[in-house]
């Protein structure tokens, strides 16, 4: 019993010569810490008002805030752990292996985080233009490190790996499309006539942008019919409304007006 009573007491006083050893270098560490974390989150926000009067992309600037508060951390912590007595070189050997094992098992990860920098800093694109890309589509919603979001007017998201989009042809439309309407007169309708009404349709569509002037041009001469191209632009979201208010209006209003819209047909000779 009373070995054990003496482990007990030495026990507590190596617990206690510890605490007076390294109590205060532990507490002043974790102050230290703390005030890392404070004056992190203060240059961070100092940065991002200094950042908002420049022209970059909301991830731009969310990433070199996050850099800057990273590295303001890391600052303190070395400061708390030289307080401590730790030996940074063996830290940062051991610190440099595991990251090269992590780095291994993460290549798909980190692929992804390289290509997003390089879409972040290349900016073939913005949020909120139309981009079109590896047989997706959509308005672009977020680019982040790993992934860039789409939005399709059904309200559905496309998320795609950044991997796959560098390197990948891209077509990137901006902030408006081209309508293309094609429609068929027949052979005798007279072509100036028909283009006088559908300028007219695309004066009186609200959706329809006068600036880039809309196209109108002849652009098949087609077997049943003389094929018009309707080219006006529009902004990125009334794109399919725009579509189906074209076709309808120009349905109507040729009707009105005489215009034929021709079936497809073949002319068959019997010869004798």
């Amino acid at each position: 019993m009373e070995e054990h009573l003496d482990k007990l007491i030495d026990w507590h006083g190596a617990l206690a010569d510890l605490a007076i050893r390294f109590g205060p270098k532990a507490l002043v560490a974790i102050l230290i810490m703390v005030l890392g974390g404070f004056v992190g989150r203060w240059i961070a926000r100092m940065m991002l008002r200094g950042l908002s009067r420049f022209d970059l992309e909301p991830p731009v600037r969310q990433l070199l805030v996050r850099v800057v508060r990273v590295l303001v951390f890391g600052m303190f912590l070395i400061m708390a752990l030289q307080n401590l007595g730790v030996e940074l070189l063996p830290l940062i050997a051991g610190l440099g292996v595991a990251g090269a094992g992590i780095a291994l098992a993460m290549q798909g990860v980190l692929s992804n985080v390289v290509a997003g920098l390089t879409i972040i800093f290349t900016r073939p694109f913005r949020v909120g233009e139309y981009i079109s890309i590896i047989g997706v589509q959509g308005e672009v919603e977020n680019i982040s490190l790993f992934s860039t979001v789409l939005t399709h007017r059904d309200r559905s998201h496309v998320v795609v790996p950044n991997r796959k989009i560098v390197g990948e042809v891209l077509h990137n439309y901006g902030r408006v499309r081209q309508v293309e309407v094609v429609v068929g007169v027949a052979y005798d309708t007279n072509v100036d006539t028909a283009k006088a009404v559908l300028r007219e349709l695309l004066s009186a569509n609200p959706k329809v942008l006068q600036d880039p002037v809309p196209e109108l041009q002849v652009k098949v001469l087609a077997d049943s019919s003389v094929n018009i191209a309707v080219r006006p632009w529009v902004n990125v979201p009334d794109y399919e409304d725009v579509l189906g208010e074209l076709n309808e209006a120009i349905l109507a209003r040729f009707r009105d007006r005489g215009i034929v819209i021709p079936f497809p047909q073949r002319e068959v000779k019997m010869v004798a």
